[in-house]
This record gives C-alpha cells, sequence and structure tokens, in this order.
C-alpha cells in the first residue's frame, strides 16, 4: 500500500531532448526506480533501436524508462501503473516536458495486459491495435510478477516481430521462463539487481497470424 506522504525524490532523464531534466516522483511502497547506471546501460544496449518504436512500459513506477525512451525519440509509450499517486505524478511529469506521445493507464499490469494492445479504448494512441517493439519489465521485487507478465504478453501478443524486451528482477531470481522465440542479448547483474534483454524472433508463419480485434 502506498504511504500517502509525496517524496522529495527526482528522477534524472540522461540524454535525448530533455537530457538533464530532472522531475519528482513520489515517495511510494515499492517504488524502485531503475538507477542511472542501470538506465545508461540499458539505453547503451537499446541504442539505434529507440527512434520511431512504440514503447511498453508493463510497471511505470517513476517512469522513468518511458520518459528516457521518449526523450530519444521513441514515437510512442504506453505506461500501466497500479499506484494512483504514481499515475498522477506521471501525468503530471509528461505535461511539463509537454509530451503527448504518451499514455499512462491505471491499474493491475497483469488485468491490462490481458486486454491485449486494443483494449484500452480511451489512449492517445492512434495506433492502438498494433504490438510494441520496445517492453520494459521491471516489477516490484519477489512477486512472481515478471514470470506472469512474460507470459501475458505473448498470450496476448503484444510484440511486434523483432521486439525488444528488458526485464529486471532480484539478482537472486536465476532463470526466468522466457519462450523459445525469445532470444536474450544480454544480461547484466549491479548489486541486487539482474537486468537483461531479449529479442522476439518468431517463425514465419507466428509473424503472419492476424491481430485481435
Amino acid at each position: 500500500m502506498a504511504r500517502n506522504k509525496p517524496g522529495s525524490g527526482q528522477v534524472r532523464i540522461i540524454a535525448g531532448q530533455w537530457r538533464s531534466r530532472k522531475l519528482p516522483i513520489q515517495d511510494l511502497e515499492g517504488l524502485r526506480p531503475t538507477t542511472d547506471r542501470v538506465r545508461e546501460t540499458l539505453f547503451n544496449w537499446l541504442s539505434g533501436e529507440l527512434s520511431g518504436a512504440r514503447v511498453l512500459d508493463c510497471f511505470g513506477g517513476s517512469g522513468a524508462l518511458a520518459m528516457e525512451a521518449l526523450s530519444r525519440y521513441a514515437s510512442y509509450a504506453r505506461v500501466f501503473e497500479l499506484q494512483k499517486s504514481a499515475v498522477v505524478q506521471l501525468q503530471n511529469n509528461l505535461k511539463t516536458l509537454k509530451c503527448e506521445q504518451a499514455d499512462v493507464i491505471a491499474g493491475d499490469s497483469l488485468q491490462l495486459l490481458a486486454q491485449g494492445p486494443a483494449g484500452q479504448r480511451a489512449v492517445k494512441d492512434k495506433e492502438s491495435a498494433k504490438g510494441f517493439d520496445i517492453i520494459f519489465i521491471d516489477p516490484p521485487f519477489r512477486k512472481g510478477l515478471a514470470d506472469n507478465c512474460i507470459r501475458a504478453l505473448t498470450t496476448y501478443q503484444w510484440l511486434n516481430a523483432d521486439a525488444l524486451i528488458y526485464i529486471e528482477t532480484e539478482a537472486e531470481l536465476q532463470a526466468l521462463p522466457v519462450p523459445a522465440d525469445w532470444t536474450q542479448l544480454k544480461e547484466k547483474t549491479a548489486g541486487q539487481v539482474c537486468y537483461r534483454l531479449y529479442r522476439y524472433e518468431p517463425s514465419t508463419q507466428q509473424a503472419e497470424q492476424p491481430q485481435p480485434e
């Protein structure tokens, strides 16, 4: 449950059009912004893949990953976040940045994923039925959420062919139940955090399947 007091924390955008901008974040239970060091490594991995990409942030939290991607010219980001005060802060930060290429959706991420890409009817996204090119999975630790999120992404067809999937988990979680058509590209550990990057490489038959309406 979220604490009621607002925090004095900030998140800093590292590079791109909003480089070095600092934005406030809420002091909420379970909120664990990805550190600058890890984010810098991640976005080095994603270099060359972000411009024009459709981004899905499954556990928004501070919004650091989605805003960094948008700063580096992703075309659109959809962010899921359970805690309402974090949703309001994210929406306010996007207004501060004058960013209109994002939707922050309040709710349980697994329930939202089960609706499929076109399930959130009130989004600004004009291509809402399409999948996503870059997916961030950075859930609260030790709740089994990463495993369930991986299953939902594949079951409900959120991934475009060749999508990149970033997963950040507790370091002691040695193995992830990723599908056979996810190829691991990178893996690093920093303190208590392990982070990995995968690419979705469907077979030709899978890639040609129609998206759900």
